[in-house]
């Protein structure tokens, strides 16, 4: 008996990490567009704190994740960085770039 509870916690350990790391993923894209929706207006601050916000998503899914889901995220971090780092030298145009890459990886990250 008690190896079977011990496979059924197992099994909801596992269950739960996956849906965490999808909540993170979703709230890490909410942000991502908008730091591409704000980038393309020029506005490279509010791109940047968007930016930031998807990072710590991005980097918290990625703890959780596994696999491809986890290479994407971590990818998705990097582009986000890149956003930042561009976003706060007012080089909107880059930014704007890299957060759309961090889009594309949170996408996939989600559809694994």
């Amino acid at each position: 008996m008690k190896k079977v509870a011990s496979i059924c916690a197992g099994l909801l350990l596992i269950l739960s990490s996956a849906v965490i790391a999808k909540e993170h993923s979703t709230e890490a894209l909410e942000h991502a567009k908008a730091a591409v929706e704000h980038g393309k207006m020029g506005h490279a601050p509010v791109l940047v704190e968007h930016a930031k916000l998807a990072l710590e998503h991005t980097l918290a899914g990625s703890l959780v994740a596994k696999g491809a889901s986890k290479n994407h995220l971590d990818a998705a971090s990097k582009s986000l960085q890149d956003a930042i780092d561009q976003g706060g030298l007012d080089q909107t145009e880059p930014a704007t770039k890299s957060a759309e890459e961090a889009v594309g990886h949170i996408q996939a990250s989600k559809a694994k």
